[in-house]
């Protein structure tokens, strides 16, 4: 019985709908796929939790190098220096600007904060069909979005640290910290690789980080992604200039950030631009080519009867 109620409909929808008018025949002919049994059903709620699994694991492996390079397990590249070098003889500031703590939880916590404000509106405005396997649409769009930008937070803060470990620059601050005895040195050789410092090893280390700066990076990046995030999800036309001027604001946020690192005695300004570089880079990145901001799906509308007969009816799409 079931075998002939679905020869039934597959029939029923093979026949030509037919409208005559005045002038003109319109054919529409609905060809609707054949009813696939459902015996791999409940294999993709599993394929679902594997692919996040998937995510999360590739979300660990590009914070291995930041992590490595962080907790000190790889030194950075040893250099020399020539004694009157006046590049990297500048005082030790403290404390510094913009320090380690207030720019994590700041670039993070306003990124959190108006990627869950973008997205709890979106969802609310323009619902869509998700086929993830988490039933609450804000948590699924939370998922993506927040999980994309903490992605490119983690491949932008690797990069950032193996540059510094690959490079081994002096910060402009490095014989304030490394105090080394010029009168056991022989600077009238010019470029100095034997030396020895006096202050603790872990403070030398940390002196030898100046290229790239992981300040600018990390603020450029946040703030830039934010930029296209507003780009994306802010379509209100009330204010014409509100959204240009928010962006701006975030761009100085993260412009200020590096600028701190040259004042501050930490990076060269080379370092900085590198660094803003570099974060912008990543966010452009992510925001086009990971994250599903910028990505239009096609919504399906009804089409008044009065203008199936045209032949220049156009299809809307929603972003």
């Amino acid at each position: 019985m079931q075998n002939n109620r679905a020869e039934l409909l597959h029939h029923q929808a093979l026949q030509p709908l037919q409208w005559q008018g005045d002038h003109r025949e319109v054919r529409v002919t609905v060809r609707s796929s054949a009813i696939q049994p459902t015996a791999y059903a409940p294999r993709r709620p599993l394929l679902r939790k594997t692919l996040v699994a998937v995510d999360i694991v590739c979300l660990l492996v590009a914070s291995i190098p930041f992590f490595i390079c962080e907790f000190g397990l790889v030194s950075p590249m040893r250099r020399g220096f020539f004694c009157n070098d006046s590049s990297i003889s500048y005082p030790l500031q403290h404390p510094e600007t913009i320090t380690d703590t207030v720019l994590i939880s700041s670039g993070t916590l306003i990124s959190f904060l108006a990627i869950t404000v973008g997205e709890i509106f979106h969802v609310h405005h323009l619902p869509h069909r998700s086929r993830s396997t988490i039933p609450n649409p804000y948590v699924t769009a939370l998922y993506k979005e927040i999980g994309t930008f903490l992605f490119g937070c983690c491949v932008g803060q690797s990069l950032t640290n193996i540059a510094k470990v690959a490079v081994g620059r002096l910060r402009p601050h490095f014989l304030a910290v490394c105090q080394p005895n010029f009168t056991h040195m022989a600077c009238s050789a010019g470029y100095l690789e034997d030396y020895v410092c006096t202050s603790s090893h872990s403070k030398e280390k940390e002196a030898r980080k100046s290229f790239y700066s992981g300040h600018a990076s990390f603020a450029m990046y946040s703030m830039m992604y934010l930029v296209f995030y507003l780009q994306a999800r802010f379509t209100w036309r009330g204010a014409r200039l509100l959204r240009p001027l928010v962006q701006f604001v975030l761009l100085m946020l993260a412009l200020y950030t590096g600028l701190t690192r040259i004042s501050d005695y930490q990076h060269h300004p080379s370092d900085v631009i590198v660094g803003l570089l570099q974060g912008a880079l990543v966010a452009y990145w992510v925001a086009f080519y990971i994250s599903n901001m910028f990505h239009c799906k096609q919504q399906p509308h009804s089409v008044p009867s009065s203008i199936l007969d045209s032949p220049s009816s156009d299809h809307q799409t929603d972003c």
